[in-house]
């Protein structure tokens, strides 16, 4: 293989960059959970008390309003929105902002599984956010706040009506713990435990402002609901759900790696600064890109890029040359290079997103291991252009 330059000499300490599961937090030894309550019931009063221990921790985390409910469910943050989708729609029409891989599922499930007839999907391609100012206040919205396939996020919650008469339903998977949420423009909240704070996967948690219990218990969607997704009973929240009493058995293994991520925020300063390290990667990276011949940002707006899920697309003309199979390959073949060389694992763009590259950047990766990263890339992007150089050439 022909290599125009050496190796960089520093090498990430740490070089897990998947955007899920993500990143243990740093430190982090399998010690952490020693006092998980393994063969014990979840029912009980030990085991209960770590399930409401991971609700508690997080809503004073997130700085969730008081008078907000926060419970743990099945299926990670997919089983969340979906007990959301299915629980909440229907009621009014309902607009569904789709620009990345998880908001077209969500857009697919509302209009072809729920087939709502008043659905409203509003697209925009990779890089790119739908107009926000086309979202009817009247209408319930669905939306994720951050594009965990598209490295774009939405800037603010100023275009979410305060005097909404629909319901605002947001994914914020990968967005919750490193980016502030508009808790007062938010009526639903979903993320999972193997984001931001690199927990393991399997659960997901589930905040309802007082709006979206109102509607859950007032409103009866026409659908058969299944026993995971039932939040009332006789017309009232069940109560239990929101204070530790899981719909179905949880990893009592996975509860206590929550909590040792919740209590690895709190040591270090809680929210303000889980968000100043993944905005510091960020930073970091726009540095670099400004300066890069071969390497952009897949999202075009700078207020619009996640600090999380990085996304990066290959503007050399070498790769734009190709056809786009071929551009997936020769994207591929940068992150297996630097998968080879033991210094980032699993960064491939997304199966559905453009060719190109997806660091994440959330609060349990150092920013000095992004830092130790780029040059890496640039020799993995060297090596791999001149691989179809020489190919050309013969």
């Amino acid at each position: 293989m022909a290599q125009h330059a050496s190796k960089p000499a520093l090498r990430p300490a740490n070089p897990h960059f998947s955007s899920g599961p993500c990143a243990k937090r740093p430190g982090y030894s399998i010690a952490a959970l020693e006092g998980a309550m393994l063969g014990r019931s979840h029912r009980a009063k030990l085991p209960k008390a770590r399930l409401a221990e991971v609700i508690t921790r997080s809503r004073a985390l997130l700085g969730m309003p008081e008078d907000w409910r926060l419970g743990i469910v099945p299926a990670s943050d997919t089983g969340a929105v979906e007990l959301a989708l299915w629980s909440l729609l229907g009621a009014r029409p309902v607009d569904v902002l789709a620009f990345e891989s998880f908001s077209e599922g969500w857009a697919n499930d509302i209009v072809k599984q729920l087939k709502l007839r008043d659905a409203r999907v509003l697209a925009a391609p990779y890089g790119e956010l739908p107009d926000l100012a086309a979202v009817d206040p009247t209408h319930d919205v669905v939306f994720t706040w951050n594009g965990t396939t598209s490295g774009v996020r939405v800037p603010d919650a100023d275009w979410i009506a305060a005097d909404r008469e629909g319901l605002a339903i947001c994914d914020a998977t990968s967005a919750a713990f490193a980016m502030r949420l508009a808790w007062d423009k938010l009526d639903v909240v979903t993320w999972s435990w193997q984001k931001v704070l690199g927990g393991e996967g399997a659960h997901g948690m589930l905040a309802l402002s007082p709006r979206a219990v109102a509607r859950l218990e007032t409103y009866q969607p026409p659908w058969p609901l299944p026993k995971i997704f039932r939040l009332t009973k006789g017309g009232k929240l069940i109560e239990g759900v929101f204070q530790g009493e899981t719909i179905n058995t949880p990893s009592m293994l996975g509860v206590e790696d929550a909590l040792d991520g919740l209590r690895w925020a709190e040591r270090i300063g809680g929210l303000p600064a889980l968000i100043a390290r993944a905005e510091a990667s960020l930073a970091t990276v726009a540095a670099w890109v400004e300066g890069s011949h071969w390497a952009e940002f897949l999202a075009r707006d700078a207020r619009t890029r996640s600090c999380t899920s990085i996304c990066l697309a290959i503007k050399a003309p070498w790769f734009r040359a190709l056809a786009p199979a071929a551009q997936a390959e020769a994207a591929k073949k940068i992150a297996t290079l630097l998968e080879v060389e033991g210094v980032a694992f699993d960064i491939a763009s997304y199966r559905d997103a453009p060719p190109g590259l997806r660091i994440w950047a959330g609060a349990t990766v150092e920013p000095s291991d992004i830092a130790a990263l780029l040059p890496w890339l640039d020799w993995a992007e060297a090596a791999i252009s001149a691989q179809y150089a020489n190919a050309a050439a013969e």
